[in-house]
């Protein structure tokens, strides 16, 4: 038996949910999984021809995050990982099948594979849910100045936001903590992090989803 505790952070593109990531790993002593954003060999490709490229971008995040959750569960080691995957399919997948990127074959192909695949694994004991709306995401994407995020069209932003919304709804694998970000700097401000960590706390010890205003 273990008392390890399995988090995922989840949130749209500019949420700050890498930073959180980085930041609770640091203070709960957690092991961290991070998104593959510089050794993506896809990334920069689809977001200059996403029907092209949007197929072999989703099997991309799939498979490492497939591998990612296997390895957390399995080291029996308290971990934190920076987008889960169920988002993969739930949001990204979606809102490029419902954004017409994505053909309604090869997203068919991909949904049978991500839900076979999910068999095979155990929930996280957590999902944090970041919040931003999306005028604060087109800000934070400028502030980080990642080249291939600063043309992510508006419209997409809003479409991942609704997705994000439909699914975090309807999230039954698990305990669901939703964080408000918008007007908490966790980054810059301790007590920003502190309270974040206090309803971390608290939702871990509750047997139903938390909403942080």
């Amino acid at each position: 038996m273990t008392n390890s505790k399995f988090i995922a952070i989840a949130g749209n593109i500019g949420s700050g949910k890498t930073t959180l990531t980085r930041m609770l790993s640091k203070h709960y002593s957690w092991e961290p999984h991070f998104e593959v954003v510089a050794n993506n060999p896809y990334l920069s490709d689809f977001y200059g021809d996403m029907n092209r490229w949007s197929l072999q971008l989703q099997v991309f995040f799939l498979s490492k995050r497939f591998q990612a959750h296997q390895m957390i569960v399995k080291s029996q080691v308290s971990a934190i990982q920076d987008r889960s995957i169920y988002e993969d399919a739930h949001i990204f997948a979606r809102a490029l099948k419902e954004g017409g990127q994505m053909d309604e074959r090869d997203y068919e192909n991909y949904f049978e594979l991500y839900s076979t695949m999910t068999q095979f694994l155990n929930p996280p004991d957590l999902v944090v849910y970041v919040k931003r709306s999306v005028p604060c995401l087109k800000e934070r994407i400028k502030e980080r100045g990642r080249t291939f995020e600063q043309n992510i069209p508006e419209d997409y932003l809003q479409l991942l936001e609704h997705c994000y919304e439909d699914w975090i709804s309807e999230y039954q694998l698990g305990k669901v903590l939703v964080v408000n970000a918008d007007s908490l700097d966790f980054k810059n401000n301790p007590k920003d992090f502190d309270y974040i960590c206090h309803k971390i706390d608290s939702a871990l010890k509750e047997s139903t989803r938390v909403n942080l205003c």
